[in-house]
């Protein structure tokens, strides 16, 4: 892991992850934050953000990168794989706390796996 220096680009960001407990897209960041951080700066600080554990990502279903915070503070192993959950009609994106188990595989070498449940969140089925 690396020291993060304490950039203002580094604490806005942190602060979105803070103060939410869902995941939030590239998109979604670059909309909050676009006035006040350039986008090339977004992208490097959540690049450096994920290499050090403090957040980890995975594609959505429509193949936009989403972030979220990891529980443990560490770089994410394959053991530590979750699944997430996007809402089809709101967009809502979270990790689920739920373990998954890597099946080991012959002569191959897992490096990624992701897991994304398609759904509708507890808000749009009411």
């Amino acid at each position: 892991m690396g020291i993060i220096r304490k950039t203002e680009s580094v604490e806005l960001l942190l602060k979105e992850f803070h103060d939410t407990e869902t995941a939030l897209s590239t998109i979604e960041l670059i909309k909050r934050l676009g006035k006040r951080i350039n986008k090339t700066t977004i992208y490097r600080v959540l690049s450096k953000l994920e290499e050090d554990g403090v957040l980890h990502s995975f594609l959505g279903f429509d193949g936009v990168k989403w972030f979220a915070r990891c529980k443990s503070h560490t770089q994410v192993q394959i053991s530590d794989i979750h699944p997430h959950f996007q809402c089809i009609s709101c967009g809502k994106t979270e990790c689920l706390d739920i373990k998954v188990d890597i099946p080991k595989l012959v002569n191959r070498e897992v490096l990624l796996s992701q897991f994304i449940i398609k759904g509708k969140c507890n808000l749009c089925v009411a």
